[in-house]
């Protein structure tokens, strides 16, 4: 059975989300659900030095507490590669030579519309402009992590966050690591 929606009404909205309360009828019958839709897609880079080591931060997030991640934001509404390169610069003070796309994803595809892209960014230098901003976008560190200690992390649960398990994965992926 597809999903019918009844009637819909906005019941949250600002600049970054808006939350729905539809009235469905789907397999188990009539309902009602609520749907978060993030208003620009996120991005998720996966820094790689030489070394093969992967930048990682570490963020204070209201919601969830302390969280290992890579770095990411919104888009706000631009290109998805600017905002990567953006958010890593911001975050990290980096600037990349090479960027590949690796993967686009949907976040708690159950209960949001939350397009993601994920971007593989190699070829790591200081960014000459970057201003010291990590402490205004709530990193406490960052740290470059073998790439197979990354994984390690993510099996014993020092990383947690969702995007960036997936994001790993998708780089994982592409350089031939789960063959």
């Amino acid at each position: 059975m597809a999903w019918q929606t009844r009637d819909s009404r906005i019941v949250y909205d600002n600049r970054w989300i808006s939350v729905r309360e539809d009235r469905v009828s789907g397999p188990a019958g009539d309902g009602i659900y609520g749907v978060v839709t993030l208003k620009n897609p996120a991005v998720f880079v996966v820094a790689l030095d030489e070394h093969d080591r992967v930048c990682l931060v570490t963020i204070d997030r209201y919601t969830t507490g302390r969280s290992v991640e890579v770095p990411a934001g919104g888009t706000d509404g631009e290109d998805s590669l600017l905002a990567a390169q953006r958010e890593l610069r911001e975050e990290t003070g980096l600037e990349a030579d090479e960027w590949t796309p690796i993967g686009t994803m949907n976040a708690l595809n159950g209960v949001t519309v939350a397009p993601e892209h994920v971007f593989l960014a190699r070829g790591l230098r200081h960014a000459a402009d970057s201003a010291d901003t990590q402490a205004e976008e709530g990193i406490d560190e960052m740290a470059w992590v073998p790439f197979a200690e990354a994984l390690a992390m993510v099996a014993d649960g020092r990383i947690r966050d969702g995007e960036t398990v997936a994001a790993l994965a998708y780089a994982g992926i592409r350089l031939g690591r789960f063959a």
